[in-house]
């Protein structure tokens, strides 16, 4: 039997303050590269749990996501890799909360640093991903959807119904 394909599913915070955005360096296997605060989604978590996590695991910040900026679908073939990757990314927007500039940063991630956009622009070939532009340009001309078309069953929570039909009519908006 052929095994069944399946995307990687990812979270991104689009953070600007003053005219700036926050990027994470990271030390990936293509060398330092630039990143929004991004991250794989977990089980038992939702997408907005999942990118107020990540956000402050790599960049030592606090973020409530308040819309979607856009729903992103690449492929990426990393350096030495047989194979291609495919990551389905969702990119949030939000309030920027407090720095805790104590907590240690997730594995990889060298350090947190603001740049205006000219300067996000002009570092595109040390992007981890062209999302990361596409992103950032979708912010910039103004696209926000209400969190509200993200649904999350409670299944994702807790354990598996004893009759799968009742968690289908149970949706909660995260």
């Amino acid at each position: 039997m052929q095994q069944r394909w399946k995307p990687n599913v990812t979270v991104a915070a689009v953070i600007e303050r003053d005219g700036r955005f926050l990027l994470v360096e990271e030390d990936t296997r293509d060398g330092v590269r630039l990143n929004t605060p991004a991250g794989h989604l977990d089980p038992g978590e939702g997408l907005v749990q999942a990118c107020v996590r990540e956000t402050r695991e790599e960049s030592a910040y606090e973020f409530t996501p308040r819309a979607l900026v856009g729903i992103y679908l690449n492929r990426f073939v990393p350096s030495g890799a047989a194979e291609a990757v495919t990551y389905l990314r969702f990119t949030f927007c939000g309030e920027l909360g407090p720095h805790h500039p104590e907590q240690p940063l997730d594995d990889g991630i060298l350090r947190a640093v603001w740049m205006d956009v000219e300067q996000v622009r002009a570092s595109q070939a040390q992007h981890r991903s062209p999302i990361v532009m596409q992103c950032i340009e979708d912010y910039l001309q103004g696209r926000r959807y209400p969190l509200e078309l993200l649904r999350v069953d409670p299944s994702v929570w807790a354990p598996a119904p004893s009759n799968p039909g009742d968690a289908a009519t149970q949706l909660q908006a995260v």
